[in-house]
Formats: C-alpha cells, structure tokens, sequence
C-alpha cells in the first residue's frame, strides 16, 4: 500500500478553486469541504507547511477558447478576474503568509508559476484539496504527479458536483480510485492532519 513519507518542510498545501461559483454555485456540500480546508490549513501553517490558494481565472474580455466552447458561460465573464463568481469565497481563510495563485486552464501547473515557486522551497510533495474533484483537482494531481511531486489527495476534502448520467457519489468514488491506482495517495482530511500533526511533534 502507498504510504508517502511526511515531512512538513518539503511539503505544500494546494487548495483548488474555493471560488464563489463552485462554493456556492454548483457543489451541495461545498461549504463543508471548506470549513474542513480551513481546519487543515491551519495544521499545516502550525506546522511550516507552506499553503497556496488557487483561483480559476481569466483576464476581463478575454475569449474562453475551447473552455468557452464547452461552457458558454465562460464567455459571459463568470471566470473574469475581477467577477465576483471567480472570486474566493469570503469564508476561506487566506493569511499573509499564503500563496494565492491564478491559473488560466483546469490544472494548476500548466501556464502558471506553481512548479517554480513548490522547487524554490524545496517542496517535493503536495496535499491537494478543493472543487471539483474530478476536474481542476484531478488535473491537478496529474500534472504533479508527472512533474514527480508525491500527491497526497483528500477524499473528504474534495467534492463534485458529478456529471451527465452518473451520481455525485459515483463520479466522486471513480476519481479517487483512479487516483489511487496511479497519481496519489488517498487520505481523509483527519488522516493528514495525523500523519501533520505526529510529523511535526516527531521533528520538535
């Protein structure tokens, strides 16, 4: 069974689009998922794990390209930079000391800095949490993963809103176990806090 090594200062939390129009606009449980963000963050911030919040957006007026072909929405400005839908939400708690990123495609690594900012802090492994799950998550772990960063992903601390055909709870369990069998180690949100939490007792 994977079982990745924890030590706090090589690691990073990634939070993924707790932005207002996922919070609050597609994810029944949204809010949950962000109280539990919250209460890890702050695991980690104790215990010098450095955090990012990252936000999916566009510059104002901007043509969504293909995204805007298979959400017309996007064209509308739902993603504009400065929308109150692409915004985070206001319950996420976001300190001084975070890291607040933007990125223009579902992952976070692709056309963003994320990668040089996680090598410049000696950071080889990533907690990600976030919405949706099967979406910017997902692609997000993806593109660690294949960068060589160790993904830890949050089977509580991700939510779906699911898709065409199929309930949330089967998109949901069907992302986490591909992400099992090849991207990640899959952990709830009080079982990171624990491996955190006696990492950072072990290390004082």
């Amino acid at each position: 069974m994977l079982d990745f090594p924890v030590i706090p200062a090589r690691m990073a939390l990634v939070n993924v689009d707790i932005q207002n129009v996922f919070v609050e606009g597609s994810e029944p449980d949204g809010q949950i998922v962000l109280e539990r963000i919250n209460r890890l963050a702050a695991v980690c911030r104790a215990a010098g794990i450095v955090v990012f919040h990252l936000r999916h957006t566009l510059p104002v007026g901007l043509d969504g390209g293909v995204l805007g072909q298979i959400f017309p929405i996007v064209n509308e400005g739902f993603l504009d930079r400065d929308s109150h839908t692409a915004s985070f939400h206001p319950n996420l708690v976001r300190k001084p000391e975070d890291i607040l990123l933007e990125k223009p495609h579902y992952g976070g690594f692709y056309d963003t800095n994320l990668e040089l900012l996680l090598r410049r802090r000696g950071v080889d492994t990533i907690i990600i949490t976030g919405i949706e799950t099967n979406v910017c998550c997902e692609t997000t772990a993806r593109e660690a993963m294949m960068r060589d960063f160790r993904v830890f992903f949050l089977s509580d601390g991700t939510t779906t809103a699911g898709v065409e055909g199929l309930t949330r709870e089967e998109v949901q369990r069907a992302s986490l176990a591909t992400l099992r069998n090849n991207f990640a180690q899959i952990l709830s949100v009080d079982e990171m806090i624990g491996k955190i939490e006696t990492a950072a007792a072990a290390a004082r």
